[in-house]
């Protein structure tokens, strides 16, 4: 496993290798300092797993440098931590192409839960920043009544089957090319569900969808039980 990281600090690049290994005992960190070093290690490292960003928001040099190293290396995961927990910030960075956005005050099982689903290729967006409004200081999870988180179900918002198995592939990264493969639906079709899925969950692009689904702590397992069955089906819709 090779990870990269960039950050200013020292010490976080410190703290920030003794959380690595314990991914892996066996991971090799490569760090920088500075955006530029951070573009030359992208470039000398097209195997790493993973690149972790720290930049503090609002910060244009940040968020040009998240911007570079997405646009010339779409494949590589970039994982944006930040003192910030507003959601606009995370909204920014999500549609700039990184996989997470991953307060630096985060506790550590809770930054290993974030990597490993990242890693996986999922996307991570902490819940913290779902449960205020903008402008408002950020409610902790743990202050919220475990009675008031209610949960929802695709469908109880009205979403189909179908519809439910795209959001949940959606809510892993993967692209509409991706989902036409593993659902095996046309190109076309796919638009077509994630228009409704964007429409019913009242958002504009595939990342808002992703937090708000997030929010409303939508649970869509059944999508991915069925999806096996329902991409052999004769049937594709």
């Amino acid at each position: 496993m090779k990870i990269l990281v960039v950050d200013g600090h020292p010490l976080i690049l410190e703290g920030l290798h003794q959380l690595l290994r314990q991914l892996d005992s066996q991971v090799e960190v490569v760090d920088a300092q500075s955006g530029d070093e951070g573009l030359r290690l992208a470039e000398a490292h097209p195997d790493a797993d993973i690149l972790l960003l720290g930049v503090e928001m609002p910060d244009p040099k940040g968020i040009a440098l998240l911007r570079t190293l997405c646009q010339r290396h779409p494949y590589l995961r970039v994982v944006v931590m930040s003192t910030s927990v507003r959601r606009e910030d995370v909204v920014q960075v999500m549609d700039l192409g990184a996989m997470g956005f991953l307060p630096k005050k985060s506790p550590r099982l809770l930054m290993l839960h974030a990597l490993r689903l990242v890693m996986m290729g999922g996307v991570y967006v902490p819940r913290a920043t779902f449960n205020y409004r903008v402008g408002e200081a950020p409610e902790p999870a743990a202050s919220v009544p475990q009675a008031e988180r209610k949960l929802v179900t695709a469908r109880e918002l009205g979403l189909t089957d179908r519809q439910a198995q795209v959001l949940a592939l959606i809510m892993e990264g993967k692209s509409n090319k991706a989902i036409c493969r593993e659902l095996g639906l046309a190109d076309g079709t796919v638009k077509i569900h994630v228009a409704a899925i964007l429409r019913t969950l009242n958002v504009a692009t595939r990342t808002q969808a992703v937090i708000e689904a997030a929010r409303l702590g939508l649970t869509i397992d059944s999508a991915h039980e069925s999806a096996d069955h329902s991409a052999s089906s004769s049937q594709r819709v």
